[in-house]
Order: structure tokens, then sequence, then C-alpha cells
């Protein structure tokens, strides 16, 4: 790695940008993309499911 410190000691906030950007460029990204992509539709599923029992509760318990 670069040294950032000039010989006075001075902080160069650009170059630790830099370097975070490489960081998080380097991460598994096909991963994360696809559990972000299956994710919404797994909640839907449920949440359609939930709902078809949710009314076929109050259903029932209207009908009794």
């Amino acid at each position: 790695m670069a040294n950032t410190q000039g010989p006075q000691g001075n902080h160069d906030p650009a170059g630790n940008t830099q370097m975070f950007r490489a960081f998080v460029d380097e991460g598994p990204q096909g991963g994360r993309q696809q559990a972000a992509s299956s994710g919404p539709r797994i909640g839907m599923i449920v949440g359609v499911i939930a709902a078809v029992v949710i009314v076929a509760a109050v259903a029932w318990l209207a009908l009794k």
C-alpha cells in the first residue's frame, strides 16, 4: 500500500477514499445482487400466503 502521508504528516483524504472504494468494489457483488433479487420475491410470496390465510380465517369466523 502506498503511504498517503507526506513528509510533514499531512493527511490525504482523497487517498483514503480511493482505497475505501477499491475495498468496497472487491466484494462479491454477484452473490449480493442474487440475494437482493430473490429476497423481495420470497417476501412477496410469504406476504401473499399470509394475506390469503388471514382472509380465509376472517371469512371462516364470519360464516361460523
